[in-house]
């Protein structure tokens, strides 16, 4: 059940190779604001940032293992020194997994364990947990990643630490222009290009989908209203799907000859109907592109 809002701090911990990256960006999704490898001796300052906010950052998380070397040692004092002040009541969450996974993780990966002198990964692992011993001790929630691949780690994270407030998924509608190149960042793209040109128009050329006469004019042809009326159906379809499978965003991208005209009407349209159920951005990324 979601928790109202009030002011966090998760410190992320746990063994090398148990999921940290997979928990940050989970963290990120929600809407907390997250720093990656911090010094245990810096928490204070990192937990000062959210009492002097002017922008509202009530909800952080601080990546903190054993690439912090000594500093690590000091992350128990740290927290106590925090919880004593009053600010926030640090959480930590312990990431864990079996020897065996780990060390299987480490291989797949080819990469060293940051406590294996003589490159075995075993040796490594369990000086790792001996030295974290205390920290699991006092840990608020313990995640066992062993069986677990990184949509299902995401999706604990959300269940545990969503709020009403947190938007964790959200479409973001945009035109473009194909003669200045397809966007990069779109996960779905539509050539609306068949449909009639209100370029050719002398009173609507220098005008854009973002004008009525524009907009009517685009929106009044029966190719328009069927590729309308199919792309509604696929949007309904497909988007639950997408949220379903754990992304934070879709990008929808409607491309025209110039981004001026007809995926501008098209990217309104549907930004505006979408933001009906869905958190929704709408934008125009050539629309101010006027050589011809």
């Amino acid at each position: 059940m979601p928790k109202p809002q009030s002011n966090e701090l998760i410190i992320i911990t746990g063994m090398s190779g148990a999921g940290k990256s997979v928990a940050v960006r989970s963290f990120e999704d929600l809407g907390f604001y997250c720093i990656d490898n911090l010094p245990p001796t810096l928490l204070p300052t990192f937990v000062n940032l959210m009492k002097e906010s002017t922008k509202g950052i009530t909800r952080m998380v601080a990546v903190m293992d054993l690439r912090g070397g000594d500093f690590f040692a000091s992350l128990i004092d740290a927290i106590d020194q925090i919880a004593k002040e009053a600010i926030v009541e640090p959480k930590i969450l312990f990431l864990d997994a079996n020897d065996e996974v780990l060390v299987r993780r480490y291989k797949e990966t080819r990469r060293s364990h940051p406590l294996a002198a003589d490159g075995l990964p075993l040796e490594g692992i369990r000086h790792e947990r001996e030295l974290l011993t205390e920290v699991k001790e006092r840990a608020h929630y313990v995640f066992d990643t062993s069986e677990m691949k990184p949509k299902k780690l995401k999706e604990q994270i959300i269940a545990e630490f969503s709020t009403q407030s947190s938007k964790v998924f959200n479409v973001n509608v945009m035109s473009f222009g194909f003669k200045h190149g397809m966007p990069i960042d779109a996960d779905l793209v539509f050539d609306v290009r068949f449909l009639p040109n209100p370029y050719y128009i002398e009173a609507l050329r220098p005008k854009t989908g973002l004008n009525e006469e524009v907009s009517s004019y685009v929106l009044k042809f029966e190719d328009t209203q069927t590729l309308i009326q199919k792309l509604a159906d696929l949007f309904e379809f497909m988007i639950p799907r997408y949220e379903a499978e754990g992304k934070s965003q879709l990008v929808i991208a409607f491309g025209c000859t110039g981004g001026q005209h007809r995926s501008v009407t098209l990217a309104e349209y549907f930004g505006h109907k979408l933001s009906e159920t869905k958190p929704t951005v709408i934008s125009h990324r050539d629309i101010e592109k006027r050589k011809e």
